[in-house]
């Protein structure tokens, strides 16, 4: 397997993550098609898988950079570690501070307070993930990486019952995660999308989504030292069906959910990425199948950008009134897409809001130009 044909898949893949992410981050209206939301609690739909996804990608790609560290000093590497780590984390950090002013009580334009701003987020666990999970795989053997990543999984379960609290440690205003957050950063400075202060992107439940990463890389790398071998894809079609298995064993006893990004989530996310990946290298590698390709290596080749665009694209559209008592964004959907009924209508608003991000990919794409932090 060329070194090619695998940044294919890999790009394939990652562009996949970042479509579905586009599309069920913006839906036109609050009807959307249940596969297109995220569990509400316990439970698994397609949607939850976007996110580890993602990460799974991240630990894919390291494990093709790394071995370009060999002939680089400790310094350098570490300074390249950090240096992407908080800037990722910047940039989601900016990207919720965004667009950075508001009107007070007297209609005056203020600086935004940074009292009211979320900390963590999506960019920001990425960034955690990346950052971590380098330092593990570059200081110690990828697979006592591995072992500590399967800790850190037996570790969380171990801390949500413990510290969580005694009569539902798992329940959304008594898990462990939301009570070190509020203590850390205080409620004004979490996500409030629940009602109320709860941060799906925590602090604690960062722990078992390093296994994510690290899993990425496990399989990258395995990938590069077998080759273009069936056997390869046969390996990695088991480990996907055991990590299912042993998942929706485990969600006996820790429940399958993605805002607490349970052991048994991490289990199932990385099964199915297993399953996944393993069909698209068979699609591009065995059967030569690469017509469909080149749209998902758009967004696969420029993910952070297209991402950063499309969160803060749809700030904008919010942002631009129209009418008394209405925006943008609101406009182009009742006057395009409303006439396709409410869940068609929300649907094809937030495909044809992907296919603006991703003209914006296709036009760097065609320039040679990728964003890289």
């Amino acid at each position: 397997m060329t070194a090619a044909k695998r940044f294919l898949a890999l790009d394939v893949f990652r562009g996949m993550t970042i479509c579905l992410m586009i599309i069920v981050n913006t839906p036109g209206n609050d009807m959307t098609f249940a596969p297109l939301l995220h569990a509400k609690w316990h439970g698994f739909t397609p949607t939850d898988l976007v996110f580890p996804s993602f990460l799974f990608a991240v630990g894919n790609a390291m494990s093709f950079v790394m071995p370009k560290w060999a002939g680089m000093s400790q310094s350098a590497i570490l300074t390249k570690i950090f240096k992407r780590t908080a800037l990722i984390f910047l940039l989601g950090f900016l990207m919720y501070w965004f667009p950075f002013v508001r009107l007070d009580d007297n209609h005056q334009v203020i600086l935004a307070p940074l009292s009211d701003t979320r900390i963590l987020g999506v960019l920001q666990r990425i960034a955690l993930c990346y950052g971590i999970g380098s330092l593990m795989i570059y200081f110690l053997k990828p697979r006592l990486a591995l072992i500590i990543s399967i800790g850190f999984l037996l570790l969380y379960w171990a801390v949500c019952i413990w510290f969580g609290d005694p009569s539902d440690p798992l329940s959304i205003t008594g898990n462990a995660g939301l009570k070190l957050d509020l203590w850390l950063f205080g409620e004004s400075h979490l996500y409030h999308g629940e009602g109320f202060a709860f941060d799906p992107e925590g602090l604690l439940s960062t722990m078992p989504a390093i296994a994510n990463v690290v899993a990425g890389f496990t399989v990258g790398q395995f990938v590069q030292k077998k080759g273009k071998e069936f056997e390869v894809l046969a390996k990695l079609l088991l480990v996907g069906a055991l990590l299912l298995f042993l998942a929706y064993c485990w969600n006996m006893v820790f429940p399958i959910n993605k805002k607490l990004w349970t052991s048994s989530f991490v289990l199932i996310t990385v099964g199915l990425d297993c399953v996944i990946l393993s069909a698209i290298i068979y699609l591009i590698d065995f059967k030569n199948k690469t017509r469909f390709t080149y749209f998902f290596e758009v967004l696969g080749k420029n993910p952070l950008f297209v991402y950063l665009l499309s969160e803060i694209l749809v700030t904008v559209l919010y942002m631009v009134p129209v009418g008394d008592n209405s925006n943008l964004f609101r406009w182009i959907y009742m006057n395009i897409f409303d006439y396709a009924g409410n869940y068609f209508g929300s649907l094809l608003f937030a495909v044809s809001y992907m296919l603006v991000c991703w003209s914006v990919g296709y036009l760097l794409d065609k320039r040679k130009i990728y964003v890289r932090v």
